[in-house]
């Protein structure tokens, strides 16, 4: 197939899986495992291809970011509100330091890690979708800060590949009393500077990994990101709201079960 078909399916899979609980990087992983392409150029395109994941969040929640960011200077909701993200972004800045290298050379390259972290991850969603504690905060925006850093240190797991960055965001905050909606909308902000961290991060250490003969094909992917994520955010909330969190368990499950098993018959 040619490179830009390899672009759009991952483009798809890191639209579809970055937002809901069910790990993009676990699913790209695996994707690119299954076409057979290498690390190297498409190890790095998978990473900016995210950017238009970044953008997609920004576009869907403009207006109400740009009104945080106007009434900063005046308003004590808005500043609690960015001291917030602030808060429950630092835990994956430490730690993404302290365990960058570790976590790129070893855990990335092991398919059975994150074969088995979808599955148990899949069972916890199903565990939490059952048996969550009683909500007490039900708006993303005015997260008292004790729960924003809760969140912050949940969304550490997800440096395992398979975990899910939104989906232990959004575990974290429904155990720390936060409506599964509100959790969902938390988990879209954070996912803006920890996804940025993470893309400018990967771009400058593999800087040397791109080059303009391939800017059409990371301009296909960045496109197909973008709209497919777009289309995820604006639906998730709803369905969260009306399905819970429980059909992003099995399909985990499911992946997770069909990858443990495709490895074993190499």
């Amino acid at each position: 197939m040619p490179d830009w078909v390899y672009a759009i399916i991952l483009g798809l899979v890191e639209g579809l899986t970055e937002f809901i609980p069910v790990s993009s990087t676990g699913h790209l992983l695996l994707t690119k495992e299954a076409l057979g392409l290498p690390n190297g150029f498409w190890g790095t395109f998978s990473v900016l291809i995210q950017l238009g994941a970044i953008l997609a969040v920004v576009v869907v929640y403009f207006q109400r970011l740009w009104s945080v960011v106007l009434r900063l200077p005046t308003d004590p909701k808005a500043r609690g509100f960015a001291l917030s993200v602030l808060i429950a972004f630092l835990p994956a800045v430490f730690f993404g330091f302290l365990l960058h290298d570790f976590i790129k050379q070893v855990l990335f390259e092991s398919p059975g890690v994150i074969c088995w972290s979808l599955i148990i991850g899949g069972i916890g969603l199903l565990f939490i979708d059952r048996y969550a504690p009683t909500p007490k905060h039900d708006d993303a925006m005015a997260l008292p800060l004790r729960t924003s850093l809760g969140v912050g240190m949940m969304q550490v797991l997800s440096m395992v590949p398979g975990v899910s960055r939104s989906g232990a965001t959004i575990v974290g905050g429904v155990l720390l009393g936060v409506r599964k909606e509100a959790a969902t909308e938390f988990s879209f902000f954070l996912a803006i500077p920890t996804m940025l961290g993470v893309f400018v991060l990967d771009v400058w250490e593999n800087r040397n990994a791109i080059s303009a003969d391939q800017a059409g094909v990371i301009a296909v992917g960045f496109v197909a990101s973008f709209v497919f994520a777009l289309i995820v955010i604006k639906t998730m909330v709803a369905f969260v709201s009306r399905r819970g969190l429980a059909p992003f368990g099995w399909w985990r499950i499911v992946v997770g079960t069909a990858g443990l098993i495709g490895l074993s018959l190499r």
